[in-house]
């Protein structure tokens, strides 16, 4: 009798303590701070759980419920916080704060600037449509104007036209994000985003609260801690890869002492059998060299993580050029240490690089490098859901929404990956719009993606990602923020507001955002079609040729 007394007492201490941890597990699950993965979802390539990407934000402030405990911390309310100083989301941080905002930044990295200042990602490219009209708008206007005119070319000028954009806005530059605090909001009792604590570089603990709050950095720092914020299927779908994986990041290359001038001349004096038996397929004017990947297709990296692919290069005037065309695979902007790693990578092949160019390109005999960039240019990251995802179909079909706040265009561009290197065209639109909807959090009431985080998917991001698009709708984003202040939220704006804010864009921005049409280049294409043709098993240049017979 008492052994079975005693082996019912083991028995209900066990139940009750696989009780205990079935509550605990399914409180983690609800409320954490890390988007749930499941059993299908893969890792990222070549990283462990460690770094940002995973668990959950590290301080001692969290609760069991992943989110910020009530603490005494000296507190500041805004109207507006951006996370990160990537260019996009500084339009939307100038153009709130010149409506009558009150905008902070807070940037986790340790200096300003993001792709353009840090990654030194200084070759700007334009949208134009399929009559190579240029589609550029808004305050971006004036960075590419004056890029094609020679006179931002250089890293300092690139500095003042930031200063300009941040000008009276406070920026606390690397900071900590230690935990975050929802309350209840439109979709549920933790859909609002309510306030941030973060740790100052000086130490200091402090505590942001604002009405909005704008992820814009390139590892979407914020977002990626959120629970409920989904993380959709990124090209390692597309290649049928187990890991994920991101589009290459850039290590851009800067050179000095180069005779622009007679690498120019050459070029125009050779016969076409003699640029393309020393270069290949490509051009050069008296700002640009496009392609030569016949020379650079000659260059054998020391590593099968880097590669060499055409040129996109700007003689940034007095014999200095910057290129973008040198690829690092596999880096996770999330972990510092693949960020690393790619550094110095890169840094290690400059003077290989250096070397192949003096031999191979006329003019650039005497050429030196010119510096190392701080940071990688960084392409891509994990795609969230927002409340409309923009598909490949809607950029090659000129769809327009009611909610435009930007008018995009540039081919579906996916750069390389370690799965294939060279990277591949998916089609060339005319233009098409970019409705609120993609840049507005799936789930949460208050949370706006800037840029690199726009809601696409991951081919229809080829396109999407370009500068002058996520900067038009970012900035347009910024100024209905200010027009709708103390009326209605921005989830509650409808398609009965939009033709008034349109026409103050309008009016007072010069942003034409209706009465655009663009030219479709899937008309008459059956439903079955355009499925194939957003999830990637249609690989629209070379299909269009087959369909045309």
């Amino acid at each position: 009798m008492k052994k079975k007394r005693s082996m019912l007492t083991v028995g209900l201490l066990l139940l009750a303590l696989v009780a205990v941890a079935a509550v605990a597990s399914v409180m983690s699950g609800r409320f954490g701070s890390s988007p749930p993965q499941t059993a299908a979802e893969p890792s990222v390539k070549g990283q462990s759980d460690g770094g940002r990407t995973a668990g959950t934000l590290p301080d001692g402030q969290m609760d069991s419920a992943g989110t910020a405990k009530e603490a005494d911390l000296p507190e500041e309310k805004v109207d507006i916080a951006v996370i990160g100083s990537e260019l996009e989301g500084l339009y939307l941080a100038r153009a709130a704060a010149d409506e009558g905002l009150k905008v902070k930044i807070i940037d986790p990295r340790p200096a300003f600037g993001g792709q353009v200042l840090q990654g030194e990602m200084l070759f700007l490219d334009e949208t134009r449509d399929e009559q190579h009209r240029l589609m550029v708008q808004g305050r971006a206007k004036e960075l590419f104007d004056g890029f094609r005119a020679g006179k931002i070319r250089k890293l300092s000028e690139f500095g003042q036209y930031f200063d300009k954009l941040k000008k009276d806005i406070p920026v606390e530059q690397g900071v900590k994000i230690d935990a975050h605090r929802l309350t209840a909001g439109k979709f549920g009792g933790e859909s609002k985003l309510a306030s941030l604590d973060y740790t100052t570089k000086d130490g200091a603990k402090k505590r942001l609260t604002a009405a909005y709050f704008v992820e814009n950095t390139d590892y979407a720092a914020v977002v990626s801690k959120l629970q409920g914020a989904v993380r959709m299927p990124g090209l390692e779908a597309f290649y049928g890869q187990k890991d994920i994986e991101y589009m290459s990041a850039g290590y851009m290359m800067k050179f000095k002492n180069v005779d622009w001038a007679k690498f120019q001349s050459s070029f125009e004096a050779m016969t076409p059998k003699e640029r393309s038996a020393k270069y290949g397929y490509g051009s050069v004017d008296h700002s640009y060299a496009i392609g030569l990947s016949g020379m650079t297709s000659k260059y054998k990296p020391s590593s099968d993580r880097l590669f060499l692919r055409g040129f996109n290069a700007v003689h940034q005037r007095d014999g200095e050029v910057l290129i973008n065309a040198f690829l690092v695979y596999t880096v996770n902007p999330a972990d510092d240490q693949s960020v690393a790693e790619a550094m110095e990578l890169g840094k290690k092949e400059m003077p290989l690089l250096l070397e192949h160019f003096r031999r191979n390109i006329t003019g650039w005999e005497h050429a030196e490098l010119n510096g190392y960039p701080s940071y990688p240019y960084i392409r891509e990251y994990n795609h969230y859901e927002t409340d409309y995802v923009l598909k490949v179909s809607d950029m090659l079909g000129a769809r327009m929404f009611w909610d435009n706040v930007s008018i995009g265009g540039y081919p579906l561009d996916l750069q390389g990956t370690s799965a294939n290197k060279w990277g591949i065209e998916m089609g060339r639109p005319d233009k098409y719009g970019m409705p609120l909807r993609s840049f507005l959090l799936k789930n949460y009431d208050n949370v706006i993606l800037a840029g690199k985080n726009v809601g696409s998917s991951a081919i229809a991001y080829g396109s999407a990602r370009i500068q002058p698009n996520t900067s038009l709708a970012a900035e347009s984003i910024g100024v209905i923020l200010g027009q709708i202040q103390g009326k209605k939220t921005l989830r509650d704006v409808g398609e009965a507001d939009m033709p008034a804010l349109h026409a103050y864009l309008a009016s007072k921005y010069a942003i034409k955002l209706t009465g655009v049409t663009g030219r479709s280049k899937i008309e008459g294409w059956t439903a079955e079609e355009i499925a194939k043709l957003d999830t990637g098993e249609i690989v629209y240049p070379s299909y269009i040729q087959k369909r045309k017979k």
